[in-house]
């Protein structure tokens, strides 16, 4: 018997009096000990028919079908039982983990919120269980992390500790909605061994939601894909892998960033160098505030990359690589030399890198998060010309049109706000807003992590095009490394702030010189 069955879900939402069907007549059942994978596109219903497992959709949804856990009935559950539900039975691995854990709450105390409400365990045998639960999830040094507080971990970091409160009540069933998107592939490899672990030894049922397909031949026994809030085709992964029916499958299963930048012309300028950066942050403590030690975020790296130029940089959560970008930028202090376009900006006061800054542009892993949900399309894009000035002198309009159009946007759609565009179309406003003001450098963090794998494609194509026309100067951070691959002239290997390994990017992925580096070549296959 399923442990969970789901059968004709439909779910609607009603927005200024319109209605609109995103989960129409989905079924599909989970066994215990089997992986479940739901793939396809964003707002192809995926998160929306997860979140009706358990009813977390709010009384703005219109629920209708079968959700049954364990013979229980879901969708018309009162409260009691699916508070008894949630968290404990069936639990969740959300995919922006910043939006889940409370800011205001250290590690320790949000981790053994669930071991109390649930099992009843307090003090020190639930301090040692959350240790245990860190060490499963690949954090390092947990008795130092116990007292963190979110804001504090890297993106990677903070979606272990939310799989840690997902796994720390051994529930029957665990919905994972993109668990994998932040993390590195060392540590994806390390979670999805022990998820499959979890499965095998509790028998628990996984309900995997992600894009990445190569994920779901790994780890899921079988696959549904979903298209437009309806499964186009579902069946055993292997079998769906080798002989896909629907033309939308064999879409998704083509989707991969590939070739190879276009090469850097020989004269070309240098636009950043650093020399023996070094970044390290000082740990105080007692009442005077004493310095006793220092996290030791980056140690001496040593890089250049000329206009048409990509580094990429690669290497675990927690390694340095945004730490790095962020110095670069001047948006943190450091030591070393950091040279501009030839000019050693280390001395410089902020009111003097306020000139520099609209050449030096960033674009941030999630784009949701970076753009204000109160500003329109149009004042997104436009904000940095309020900042800097419009060197053009035509209205500012004409220019965001300009450059939506340069983007891939809809001009027509520039009135509208974030949370009206899907996850693609925002990381290109993103993009957008860095690009209007024709920087010189920009640096990508994850920029494609958490899009879907035909967008991502998209992505690259547009990156590698703007760069080629405007000679870009490209940071690319990311841990996927067939994007770094499709996007890189040279890499540059972290790992707990060293520099493990650096140089042109076909020979490091052909001829890898250190261990590590193997490692998450091996990893990625």
């Amino acid at each position: 018997m399923s442990i969970l069955e789901v059968r004709d879900l439909r779910v609607a939402f009603r927005q200024e009096g319109k209605r609109f069907e995103a989960v129409k007549g989905v079924s599909f059942s989970v066994d215990r000990g089997e992986t479940v994978a739901l793939v396809g596109e964003s707002g192809s219903g995926k998160s929306v028919t997860a979140l009706s497992t358990v009813s977390l959709l709010g009384s703005s949804a219109e629920v209708s079908g079968s959700v049954t856990y364990d013979g229980q009935e879901m969708v018309t559950a009162n409260e009691k039982l699916l508070r008894k539900v949630r968290g404990n039975d069936i639990s969740f691995i959300f995919q922006e983990p910043m939006t889940s854990l409370n800011p205001l709450h250290t590690l320790e105390k949000q981790l053994g919120e669930s071991l109390a409400l649930h099992q009843g365990i307090v003090g020190q045998e639930a301090r040692q269980r959350i240790l245990d639960l860190l060490i499963q999830v690949g954090i390092r040094d947990p008795e130092t992390r116990l007292s963190a507080y979110p804001h504090q971990l890297s993106g990677g970091q903070r979606q272990r500790v939310m799989i840690a409160m997902a796994l720390a009540n051994k529930p029957d069933i665990l919905v994972a909605d993109e668990p994998t998107t932040a993390l590195d592939v060392t540590i994806q490899a390390q979670i999805l061994e022990l998820l499959a672990d979890l499965k095998r030894t509790v028998g628990m049922g996984l309900l995997f939601i992600t894009h990445d397909l190569g994920i779901v031949r790994r780890i899921a026994d079988k696959v549904c894909v979903m298209k437009d809030g309806e499964i186009v085709e579902a069946g055993p992964v292997a079998e769906i892998f080798k002989n896909p029916q629907h033309p939308y499958t064999k879409k998704l299963l083509n989707a991969r960033s590939t070739g190879t930048p276009e090469p850097v012309v020989a004269d070309a300028p240098v636009v950043v160098e650093t020399n023996e950066l070094r970044i390290w942050f000082p740990i105080q403590r007692g009442l005077l505030r004493r310095t006793v030690g220092h996290v030791k975020a980056v140690n001496e790296a040593t890089l250049t990359v000329r206009a048409g130029e990509t580094l990429g940089i690669v290497g675990e959560s927690g390694s340095g690589k945004t730490t790095l970008a962020l110095a670069l930028m001047r948006l943190i202090g450091s030591e070393g030399d950091i040279r501009f376009m030839g000019e050693d900006i280390r001395g410089r006061n902020t009111k003097s890198l306020r000139a520099l800054r609209k050449d030096m542009q960033i674009v941030f892993q999630d784009p949701f998060g970076s753009l204000s949900p109160r500003m329109s399309c149009e004042q997104i894009i436009a904000e940095g010309l309020g900042v800097h000035g419009n060197p053009d002198g035509r209205p500012a309009r004409d220019l965001v049109a300009e450059v939506m159009a340069e983007v891939g946007l809809d001009p027509a759609s520039m009135d509208r706000y974030p949370h009206e565009f899907s996850g693609g179309q925002r990381q290109r406003i993103a993009i957008a807003r860095a690009m209007i003001l024709r920087p010189k450098l920009v640096v990508l963090d994850e920029p494609t992590s958490a899009l879907d794998m035909t967008v991502q494609v998209q992505i690259v194509d547009l990156l590698r095009k703007l760069q080629k026309k405007y000679g870009l100067a490209y940071l690319f951070i990311s841990h996927d490394l067939h994007v770094v691959r499709a996007m890189s002239h040279k890499i540059m290997v972290m790992k707990q702030g060293d520099v493990v390994e650096a140089g042109q990017a076909a020979d490091v992925f052909a001829n890898p010189q250190t261990d590590y580096t193997r490692e998450l070549l091996a990893a990625a296959d």
